[in-house]
């Protein structure tokens, strides 16, 4: 009996270390750009955050798309960039990193307002 509890115990533990390891730590942008802004400028930025995971390793998924709800709510956001990373310190990797610092210098001069927020995905 005690066996069995013992491997119960042990499967347990390797389920539970299983779904940590795959939780992924999100990181959502959202831009407003400037009204001045045009659809080539927007485009440029658009590419320029779509070549980050090729060049930073730490980058475990990405997703990007423009706005496309009927309810009104965005405020004036219009794209959303979804960033994945298996840890914080890969985060802390791709923050400072030069391509990434490059991206923010092609983003400034159209940026009207940005929202971030990070969290630890949950099922």
């Amino acid at each position: 009996m005690k066996i069995i509890f013992t491997l119960l115990f042990a499967l347990f533990m390797t389920q539970t270390n299983a779904q940590q390891n795959d939780k992924l730590l999100r990181h959502v942008v959202l831009f407003k750009f400037k009204e001045t802004s045009s659809a080539a400028d927007v485009k440029k930025v658009e590419d320029a955050f779509r070549a980050l995971p090729s060049k930073i390793k730490e980058v475990r998924g990405f997703e990007w798309g423009t706005n496309n709800s009927p309810e009104g709510l965005a405020q004036g956001f219009t794209h959303c960039f979804f960033v994945s990373f298996a840890s914080e310190k890969d985060r802390e990797v791709y923050l400072p990193h030069p391509a990434h610092a490059a991206f923010v210098e092609v983003l400034k001069p159209h940026l009207d307002k940005v929202l971030v927020i990070d969290y630890w995905a949950g099922k």
